[in-house]
């Protein structure tokens, strides 16, 4: 971690409160960040909100990926399942995308 702040576009997936990042490029230099900080910067227009990040296993990433690949179609080349694949197929395609549950401070 540099301690220098950058920026990159993302999409957040939500259901109710809660919400994810996800990282359909797999592991980029913003997960590595996450990951040794324990926490992001998110920013939109005016709004900032520093959350803390928790990552998430398989088996807890696996439907927030499900959920992921289903709204930003654009990110699906970098899958290597379908939406109709099986739950093993979305368990063993979770340590290529890193997902990260948002928190409040």
């Amino acid at each position: 971690m540099s301690g220098k702040p950058w920026s990159t576009p993302v999409s957040i997936v939500r259901d109710g409160d809660e919400r994810w990042l996800v990282a359909p490029y797999g592991v980029r230099n913003w997960v590595r960040n996450a990951r040794a900080a324990g926490w992001v910067e998110l920013r939109r227009g005016r709004k900032r909100e520093r959350l803390r990040v928790v990552e998430l296993g398989p088996e807890a990433a696996a439907p927030v990926l499900r959920e992921y690949y289903r709204l930003f179609r654009v990110t699906r080349p970098f899958f290597a399942v379908s939406l109709d694949a099986p739950d093993e197929a979305w368990l063993g395609e979770a340590p290529r995308h890193p997902v990260f549950l948002l928190l409040r401070s």
